[in-house]
C-alpha cells in the first residue's frame, strides 16, 4: 500500500445546488467507496481566497490522507473521474470550480511527466495546502528533504481561515 495526500478544493455551487463544503464531503465519500483506497484521515476545513483570474468566491479546502493500491496515474484517473462526476469542467486555468482534487504526495516518489508531477509543484507556496497537510502530519518531509513546517513557516497565510 502506498500513502498519498490529496488536496480538495471547491468554490462553486454545482447545477444541483450542492455547496462547496458538501462537494468536499461527496468527494471524500467517493474516495472511501473505491475498493483500492482507504481514507485514513481528513484535515480541518479552511476557507481561502481564490488564486486565479477574475473575481471568484472563496474556496473551501482540505487534505485527506489515503492508503491506496492504485499507481499514481491510476489514482489521478480516479480523482479526475470524481471531479467530472461532480460537475468539474476544465475551461480556465485556476478558474472557479465545483471540485479540484490534486495529488500532493505519493509515498516519497518524485514524478515529473507531462500528465503528473509529484510532489505537487506549487504546494510549497500555498498555505491552503500546507496548513491542512500539517493538520494530518506536521512531521512530513518532502522527497527533497524540505520539512512541511519549514515550508509553512515561510509561506504567507494568504488569508486562510480555519473553519
Amino acid at each position: 500500500m502506498a500513502c498519498a495526500y490529496i488536496s480538495l478544493g471547491s468554490n462553486l455551487v454545482d447545477n444541483a445546488g450542492v455547496e462547496p463544503a458538501t462537494q468536499l464531503d461527496h468527494a471524500i465519500h467517493s474516495l472511501s467507496q473505491h475498493p483500492d483506497i482507504t481514507v485514513v484521515s481528513t484535515s480541518h476545513r479552511y476557507q481561502t481566497r481564490a488564486i486565479g483570474p477574475g473575481i471568484q468566491a472563496d474556496y473551501i479546502n482540505a487534505v485527506v490522507k489515503l492508503d491506496t493500491q492504485l499507481s499514481p496515474l491510476k489514482l489521478l484517473d480516479c480523482l479526475q473521474s470524481i471531479e467530472r462526476a461532480q460537475g468539474r469542467v476544465r475551461t480556465i486555468r485556476w478558474g472557479a470550480r465545483t471540485l479540484d482534487l490534486d495529488i500532493l504526495l505519493y509515498d516519497l516518489q518524485v514524478i515529473d511527466t507531462e500528465r503528473l508531477t509529484i510532489p505537487h509543484p506549487r504546494m510549497g507556496e500555498r498555505a491552503f495546502v500546507l496548513a491542512p497537510l500539517a493538520d494530518l502530519d506536521a512531521t512530513i518531509s518532502l522527497p527533497s528533504g524540505e520539512s512541511l513546517l519549514n515550508l509553512l513557516a515561510n509561506c504567507s497565510d494568504q488569508g486562510i481561515v480555519k473553519l
